[in-house]
């Protein structure tokens, strides 16, 4: 691994993508495109693997990485969420490119501000739990997730990520009533 590599950094970017992924679920489904859904989250979950000391399949990450920017063009700028998803498939690219940090110039904070402006763009008020707003919640996951994994490691910043994925699963399925 490339001395470089930035692991609590790409492991936080992955937490966000798969807590974000939750109502990029949702939405993907109502348009037609879960299939290239489910093909971005197989990358980041091989890239989860990847920091739990697996091999990277770069032909996976190849596809995420491709079918991350055809979900954001795909998706119907008409539906509510479209800059949500936009910015989810940002978050994506980025999650790709940390894990070949010779070959961009990224950093993982860049990663999680992708996070922050994809949920400044959800298009309604929301409340999750004591937050008055998906922005708020956002920095709380961010927060929340960091102090997990130092604490306890990448199983419980997994187990967190999955848990946070399902509250933002319920905002879109909220949204979308």
């Amino acid at each position: 691994m490339d001395e470089t590599f930035d692991a609590v950094g790409e492991a936080l970017c992955c937490a966000a993508a798969i807590r974000l992924g939750g109502a990029i679920q949702v939405l993907a489904e109502r348009v037609g495109l879960f299939d290239r859904y489910s093909l971005i989250m197989a990358g980041v979950t091989n890239i989860v693997a990847f920091l739990d000391g697996r091999e990277l399949d770069d032909d996976l990450l190849g596809s995420a990485f491709a079918e991350s920017w055809s979900l954001d063009a795909r998706y119907p700028a008409e539906f509510a969420g479209h800059d949500f998803v936009r910015g989810w498939t940002s978050v994506v690219f980025a999650v790709v490119v940390l894990t070949k940090p010779k070959q961009q110039d990224i950093v993982a904070a860049q990663g999680l501000d992708l996070a922050s402006k994809a949920v400044a763009a959800w298009p309604s008020a929301i409340r999750i739990g004591s937050f008055d707003s998906l922005v708020r919640f956002e920095l709380a996951c961010q927060q929340d997730a960091e102090g997990r994994l130092r604490k306890n490691g990448l199983p419980a910043l997994w187990k967190l990520a999955g848990v946070q994925s399902n509250q933002y699963r319920q905002a879109a399925e909220r949204l979308v009533g």
